[in-house]
């Protein structure tokens, strides 16, 4: 190679300058005209984030009202199911009342060797929430009293007494299962 060819023509190298430099000239025209004014591109990114925030603000809204409602809602199923459980029980419960008289009956009748199997079947009942209405002496309340026969008052009562429980009554958590029927004197 001869020097000639190493050396770059100074004609060149101006014209490449040129070319170079114009461009630079026309990137930077085409930057100024693709960034818009920075006054509305601000108001356009506060626009979108106040846009974008009332929306988040929005769903964020939603899921907490679905989350209460889920919440309300597996409280009120477990309050049926509750409900649902106590009163299958209670049905339960009613029906095993005439093995409860039947025990009486005979117990009352003499038959001694039941009794520990009635106070068996009346713990376990008792355990669970039945409780027997004690009427003999009481004062006569028709919300847990059937009256089925009367007797005469002594002149010193005040007001209408249970002077004998002819079948026992029960309630089962504080609600009255079945009525006593008792004799009142008054």
């Amino acid at each position: 190679m001869s020097d000639a060819e190493l050396t770059p023509d100074p004609a060149e190298s101006e014209s490449a300058d040129v070319a170079e430099s114009g461009d630079h000239v026309a990137a930077a025209a085409d930057e100024a005209a693709a960034v818009p004014d920075t006054d509305d591109s601000v108001e356009a990114l506060l626009a979108d984030f106040e846009k974008v925030t009332a929306e988040r603000d929005e769903y964020l809204r939603l899921a907490q009202e679905k989350q209460a409602e889920l919440e309300n809602f597996r409280k009120r199923m477990m309050k049926q199911q509750a409900d649902e459980v106590a009163r299958v029980t209670g049905r339960l419960v009613e029906g095993l009342l005439p093995v409860l008289d039947a025990f009486d009956y005979a117990v009352a009748h003499g038959e001694e060797s039941v009794t520990p199997m009635r106070d068996q079947l009346a713990i376990a009942l008792e355990k669970e929430g039945l409780v027997r209405i004690i009427s003999d002496g009481a004062p006569f309340d028709p919300n847990l009293h059937e009256a089925v026969a009367h007797e005469p008052a002594d002149d010193d009562e005040d007001g209408p007494v249970v002077s004998e429980t002819m079948r026992a009554g029960y309630t089962w958590h504080g609600q009255l299962l079945r009525a006593a029927m008792v004799k009142v004197k008054g």
